[in-house]
C-alpha cells in the first residue's frame, strides 16, 4: 500500500505531507500542469485543485453553464431546427475530433462544448417525435447536474447516504403503485429496460434452479421463456446473455392490435412440456415499441398460476400509465406479476438513464447476484447493512439514476405525473381523429391507439388511384424512409417509422413530452404532406 505522501498529490510538495488541501502540494500541482502544457495560461493547470484556481474555475464553468442554457432556451424554440443534420462523413471532415498528446486550452475546450451541441439533437424540442423518451424537464436536468457533481457510486450507504435512501423510498413507492400491498418486495435501478428486463429473466431462473448459479446452465434442464412476437428484442438478448439461448424464446401470436393472444401462450407451454422442456418465465407487454399494445395481463397472470411459471411485465413504456387514474386501468393485473420493468425515462420524461426492476418477493435479488466482496460489503459496519445494496446488482460500479426521478416527484407531485400522461395521450387521441378520415392517410390498425403511438401510412398523390397490389406496396415502402430523409434535412421535425410483419414502413408517431401542443401535432402532418407531395 502506498504510504501518505506518495503518490500523485506528493511530486514536488514542499512539505511532502501529499494533503491536496495543502497549498504547498496545490502549487507543486500547478507547477507540473505548467510543464506539460507549456506554461500557458488559461489551461488546465489554472483551474481546481491550482493554487488560487477558485477564480478561473467558476469562470469556466460559468461557460460552460451559459452554453448550456443558450441550449435549453433553443430546445423549446419552435423557430430552431430538431436537428443540423449532416452526413457522418461531412462531420469527420468538417472538424478534427481526433485526441492529441498535448492539452489544448480552455477556449478550445469550449468550442468543443458549443461544436457538440450544434450538431446534437434537440430531444428537448416539441416537435421531436423519433423516440419514446422525449422532452427535457428543468428540475430533472438540474438533478443530473448535482449527481455528476457529486461523483459517487450507488453501491454502499457509505459512500451515498442520501442516495441510497431515496432509491429505498422510490422503488417502495413505486411497488406500491403497482399493488403490491405495503409496497413490500424489492428494486433496483439499472442502466435501462434491456438489463431490467435480463434481471427479471436472471431472477426467475435463479427462483426455479438456484443451483444455475455455481454450477451454470449445464446443471439445469433446457429452460422455456415465452413472450409475445411484437415484444421488445431485448428478451432474446437477455436470453443469449444469460446462456439460454435465443431459440428458447418463444414468440406467441398477437391479434390485430399487437396484444398477446392468451390461448396461443397456453398452446406452446403445453407443446413445451410435452417435449420434456421446462416454461420458466412469460414476459407480458404493457406498452409495445411500436403499437403501444398492452398484453391481457390477467389472463396472462393466469395462465402463470396454473403452470407456476414466473410471470413478468415489461412496462417500459408503459408503466407510465400507472401515475394516471384514467389510464392505469391498461395495466389491469399487473400487481399479479412476479417482476416489472419501468423507465421512468420513458413516458414520464425523467431525463435518460432511469430504469427501475420491481421484484415482488424480497431477498431473491440479493440472493441471485450476491458475492459477497469483502472489501465492499464488511459484515462489522457500524450501520444496517441492508443499506448497502450493491450486491443485488449485476454492476459493481452504478450510475445515480433515482435521484433525477426523486427531485421531479417531489417538484409535480404524482399529480404532476398524472397530468404529464394524460395530456400525452390526449394529443394522441387528437392526431388520430385528424387523421383516421383525412384523405392521403391510412391507419395501421383500428380503432384509437391505448398509448400514444399513433401508426399510419402517409398515401402520396401518385399512390391513391393504384390497386392494392404488389407494386403499390412496394412503392408505398419507400414513402417514409424519403420523407423522414427530407425531414431531418430541413430540421423542422423528427418522427420515427418502420415496416413491421407483411406491413410496409409506416410512421410510428409517438408522444412523451408535454411540451408538444396541438398545433406542434398540426405542424407535423403538414410537414408530411408537404415532404411527400411529389413522391
Amino acid at each position: 500500500m502506498a504510504s501518505p505522501g506518495s503518490g500523485f498529490w506528493s511530486f514536488g510538495s514542499e512539505n511532502g505531507s501529499g494533503d491536496s488541501d495543502n497549498p504547498g502540494t496545490a502549487r507543486a500541482w500547478c507547477q507540473v500542469a505548467q510543464k506539460f502544457t507549456g506554461g500557458i495560461g488559461n489551461k488546465l493547470c489554472d483551474l481546481l485543485p491550482a493554487c488560487d484556481g477558485e477564480r478561473p474555475t467558476l469562470a469556466f464553468l460559468q461557460d460552460v453553464m451559459n452554453i448550456l442554457l443558450q441550449y435549453v432556451v433553443k430546445s423549446f424554440d419552435r423557430s430552431t431546427k430538431v436537428i443540423d443534420f449532416h452526413y457522418p462523413n461531412e462531420l469527420l471532415q468538417e472538424y478534427n475530433w481526433e485526441l492529441a498528446d498535448q492539452p489544448q486550452n480552455l477556449e478550445e475546450i469550449l468550442m468543443h462544448c458549443q461544436t457538440t451541441l450544434k450538431y446534437a439533437i434537440k430531444t428537448g424540442h416539441p416537435r421531436y417525435f423519433n423516440q419514446l423518451s422525449t422532452g427535457l424537464d428543468m428540475v430533472g436536468l438540474a438533478a443530473d447536474w448535482l449527481t455528476s457533481t457529486a461523483n459517487t457510486n450507488m453501491f454502499t450507504y457509505e459512500i451515498a447516504p442520501v442516495f441510497v435512501l431515496l432509491e429505498y423510498v422510490t422503488l417502495k413507492k413505486m411497488r406500491e403503485i403497482i399493488g403490491w400491498p405495503g409496497g413490500s418486495g424489492d428494486g433496483i435501478f439499472s442502466p435501462g429496460g434491456a438489463i431490467s428486463n435480463m434481471y427479471a429473466m436472471m431472477i426467475a431462473r435463479f427462483k426455479m434452479f438456484p443451483e444455475v448459479k455455481e454450477k451454470g446452465m449445464a446443471a439445469v434442464p433446457r429452460l422455456i421463456a415465452f413472450t409475445s412476437e411484437h415484444s421488445h428484442f431485448s428478451l432474446k438478448k437477455g436470453a443469449a446473455a444469460l446462456g439460454i439461448g435465443t431459440d428458447s424464446v418463444i414468440l406467441i401470436k398477437c391479434d390485430e392490435r399487437g396484444k398477446m393472444i392468451p390461448s396461443d401462450l397456453e398452446r406452446r407451454i403445453l407443446e413445451a412440456k410435452q417435449k420434456g422442456f421446462v416454461p420458466f418465465l412469460v414476459s407480458a407487454t404493457a406498452g409495445t415499441t411500436v403499437y403501444g399494445a398492452f398484453d391481457p395481463l390477467l389472463a396472462v397472470a393466469d395462465i402463470c398460476k396454473k403452470y407456476k411459471i414466473w410471470m413478468h411485465v415489461d412496462a417500459a413504456w408503459g408503466g407510465g400509465l400507472l401515475m394516471s387514474r384514467k389510464h392505469k386501468w391498461k395495466l389491469s393485473g399487473v400487481e399479479r406479476a412476479n417482476s416489472v420493468t419501468w423507465n421512468p425515462h420513458k413516458m414520464m420524461g425523467v431525463p435518460l438513464q432511469c430504469s427501475a426492476l420491481l421484484v415482488r418477493e424480497e431477498g431473491l435479488m440479493q440472493n441471485c447476484n450476491q458475492m459477497h466482496a469483502s472489501y465492499l460489503f464488511q459484515q462489522d459496519k457500524h450501520y444496517d447493512l441492508s443499506y448497502d445494496t450493491g450486491d443485488k446488482a449485476l454492476q459493481c460500479g452504478r450510475h445515480v439514476d433515482v435521484f433525477k426521478l426523486w427531485l421531479m416527484w417531489r417538484a409535480k407531485g404524482t399529480t404532476g405525473f398524472e397530468a404529464h400522461v394524460d395530456k400525452c395521450l390526449e394529443l394522441a387521441e387528437y392526431l388520430y381523429n385528424i387523421i383516421k378520415n383525412r384523405e392521403g392517410y391510412e391507419m395501421v390498425f383500428d380503432g384509437k391507439p391505448q398509448h400514444t403511438n399513433v401508426c399510419f401510412w402517409y398515401i402520396p398523390p401518385s399512390l391513391r388511384t393504384l390497386e392494392d397490389n404488389e407494386e403499390r406496396m412496394s412503392r408505398l415502402s419507400k414513402v417514409a424512409p424519403v420523407i423522414k430523409a427530407r425531414m431531418m434535412e430541413y430540421g423542422t421535425t423528427m418522427v420515427s417509422y418502420q415496416p413491421l410483419g407483411d406491413k410496409v414502413n409506416f410512421f410510428r408517431m409517438v408522444i412523451s413530452n408535454p411540451a408538444a401542443t396541438h398545433q406542434d401535432i398540426d405542424f407535423l402532418i403538414e410537414e408530411i404532406e408537404r415532404l411527400g407531395q411529389d413522391l
